[in-house]
């Protein structure tokens, strides 16, 4: 077995492979996937010398540990968090020198939610219609990792950054996503309307790579029943029974049923990729149709 590959020992709650997608498959009813934090993504690869689209790996809260079969340089962006080689402090946002066997430790977030590591050469496991990325919906590409799961590493093709700071916004203290009303927006009141962009929302903990959950004021129909499923892109704000708004992540169903009242611009999602639970969400109206 090759010596470019990293063993896993400790997997986090939730640590996936992820690239930049499968775009263009939607018609197949296959999500695009991908990184949540695109931005954070592509500075962990360009640090280590990776092309854009090379797949790293996508923590949840409490990081992950890994141990490279030979010796690597990585790169940790994303949710600030403690980041050690053998139990010594490394640096975060910045590339660092692993030794074959020695133990990596992404630690917890200490704010946002999910970190970025990149390797250089890139996590090579087996693309799936164009891409390495986890679909936590579909069931696409490789699964979750798992403690003992052997990652294969790619070939090394660039030259690290040398650095001594990154530019990386933090994550937010407040959400604030600049929506597109529509396509559905007529089967809602004119008050539900205003309260979507007036009133008080915070993220929910019920949140997932699928989409970003709110508690608030529910959003009050002007049309009853339900729509025939339809197409839905990223960033939908589907609003669902309860009248609560969902927002709508990397791998979020292809179609629904439940009408989509406004469109988040994908500038502003990244930032939701990193709101932690009880993070305040404000809805702000950038473009009317």
């Amino acid at each position: 077995m090759t010596d470019r590959a990293l063993s896993v020992v400790r997997a986090g709650a939730l640590t996936t492979v992820q690239d930049q997608g499968r775009a263009g498959h939607a018609h197949l009813g296959v999500p695009r996937s991908g990184a949540l934090d695109a931005p954070a993504a592509a500075l962990a690869n360009r640090l280590v010398g990776n092309p854009a689209d090379a797949a790293v790996l996508e923590t949840t809260l409490n990081g992950c540990a890994l141990r490279p079969r030979s010796a690597v340089t990585v790169a940790v962006t994303g949710a600030p968090c403690p980041v050690t080689v053998d139990r010594r402090p490394a640096p975060w946002g910045a590339p660092v020198r692993v030794p074959a066997g020695a133990l990596l430790d992404i630690g917890p977030a200490r704010a946002g939610v999910r970190s970025y590591m990149a390797v250089a050469g890139g996590v090579a496991v087996e693309p799936v219609l164009g891409s390495r990325s986890t679909d936590l919906l579909s069931g696409l590409g490789p699964p979750p990792l798992a403690n003992g799961m052997v990652l294969p590493l790619g070939h090394l093709d660039g030259v690290h950054a040398r650095v001594d700071v990154v530019p990386h916004p933090g994550p937010p203290s407040e959400l604030v996503l600049g929506v597109t009303p529509g396509p559905r927006d007529d089967w809602f009141t004119a008050s539900a309307l205003r309260t979507l962009t007036t009133g008080t929302y915070r993220v929910s903990s019920a949140s997932n790579r699928i989409g970003l959950r709110t508690e608030g004021p529910s959003l009050e129909r002007a049309v009853s029943g339900e729509l025939p499923s339809e197409g839905m892109v990223l960033g939908a704000v589907q609003v669902p029974p309860d009248g609560r708004p969902v927002v709508f992540l990397a791998d979020h169903p292809t179609t629904g049923g439940y009408p989509v009242i406004a469109v988040v611009r994908a500038t502003d999602l990244p930032a939701a990729a990193q709101a932690v639970p009880g993070t305040p969400v404000r809805f702000m109206v950038v473009r009317r149709r």
